[in-house]
C-alpha cells in the first residue's frame, strides 16, 4: 500500500463486517491507527485483531451510535490513546430484521421503526461528526455513507431512503461550516454491495434483478467502496467536499427498471 494515511488516526462506525470492516482493513493497511467501532463488541474485536494481525494499528470500540453518551466516551477513549482524529467515516446503520425488515410499506409502518433508524443512520452521523470535529486539529476528511436509496424511490423502505436522502444534505452542511478549518466532508452512496449478508438475504431472482439493472457486468464489493472511502479520506481528493459520489456499477445511469417493469405490466 502507499502510506497515504502515515500517522494519521482514523474512526470508523459499523466497522465490525462488510463495508464498515473493509473500509477500517483498508485505512489501516495504508497506515492509519484506526478506532474500530460497532456496536456488537465482539464483532469490533474481531476486525480489531484481524488488522493487528496483518501488521496494523487498531482499538476496538463499542458503542451505539445514537447515544451521545456513549459516543463522547468512545471518541474520549480514541484520542486518550492516539491523541485527535483525522479521518471519519461514519458507516453505521440499521439493518436488523426488527428495524429495516420492518421499513415496508408506508401505510403499515410503525413509527417505532421510522424512529430507530433515524436515529440511527441520521443522528448517529450527526455526534460522530459533533463529537470528532473538536479533536481534529489540524483539518480532516469526514466521508459519510449515503445510498442511492436516497437518490430513487421505491415502495418499500421509505425510513431508510429518506436518512439516506437527508444525510446528503447534511454532508454539504459540515462541509460549509468546517470547510475554512480544513475540514472536507463528502458523501459515498452505494447500490447492492456484495458483502456476505446482501448474499444471504436476497433470493437468486432477486440478484438477476439486481444485475440486470448494473450498466457493468460486475457489483460492487466492499473492497470498491473501501477504495472510494480512502480517496475521499486522502490529500490525493483535497479539493474535494460537499459533494456525493455514487459507486452503482452504472445502475442509476440509465432508464429506472422499475418503472420500465411496471409499463409492461399494463400494456
Amino acid at each position: 500500500m502507499t502510506g497515504r494515511f502515515d500517522g494519521r488516526v482514523a474512526l470508523v462506525t459499523g466497522a465490525g463486517s462488510g463495508i464498515g470492516a473493509a473500509c477500517a482493513t483498508r485505512l489501516a493497511a495504508e497506515g492509519a491507527c484506526v478506532g474500530v467501532l460497532d456496536l456488537r463488541a465482539a464483532a469490533a474485536k474481531a476486525t480489531a485483531s484481524a488488522i493487528r494481525a496483518h501488521g496494523g494499528t487498531a482499538m476496538a470500540l463499542t458503542c451505539d451510535v445514537s447515544d451521545e453518551k456513549q459516543v463522547e466516551e468512545a471518541v474520549a477513549t480514541l484520542v486518550a490513546s492516539f491523541g485527535r482524529v483525522d479521518v471519519l467515516h461514519a458507516n453505521a446503520a440499521v439493518f436488523d430484521p426488527g428495524v429495516y425488515g420492518r421499513d415496508r410499506e408506508l401505510e403499515t409502518l410503525d413509527v417505532a421503526v421510522w424512529d430507530r433508524t433515524m436515529e440511527v443512520n441520521l443522528r448517529g452521523a450527526m455526534l460522530m461528526v459533533k463529537h470528532t470535529v473538536p479533536v481534529m486539529p489540524d483539518g480532516g476528511a469526514i466521508v459519510l455513507m449515503s445510498s442511492v436509496s436516497a437518490l430513487v424511490g421505491d415502495t418499500v423502505h421509505a425510513a431508510y431512503g429518506a436518512s439516506k436522502s437527508a444525510l446528503i444534505g447534511f454532508t454539504r452542511y459540515v462541509a460549509t461550516a468546517y470547510g475554512a478549518r480544513g475540514i472536507r466532508c463528502n458523501a459515498v452512496a452505494p447500490a447492492l454491495v456484495m458483502t456476505p449478508a446482501a448474499q444471504r438475504a436476497l433470493t437468486p431472482g432477486q440478484l438477476a434483478d439486481k444485475a440486470a439493472e448494473r450498466l457493468l457486468p460486475w457489483p460492487c464489493t466492499v473492497d470498491d467502496v473501501a477504495n472510494l472511502v480512502a480517496f475521499l479520506a486522502c490529500d490525493e481528493s483535497r479539493c474535494v467536499t460537499g459533494q456525493t459520489l455514487v459507486i452503482d456499477s452504472g445502475t442509476l445511469a440509465h432508464r429506472p427498471q422499475h418503472a420500465l417493469q411496471r409499463w409492461r405490466e399494463q400494456q
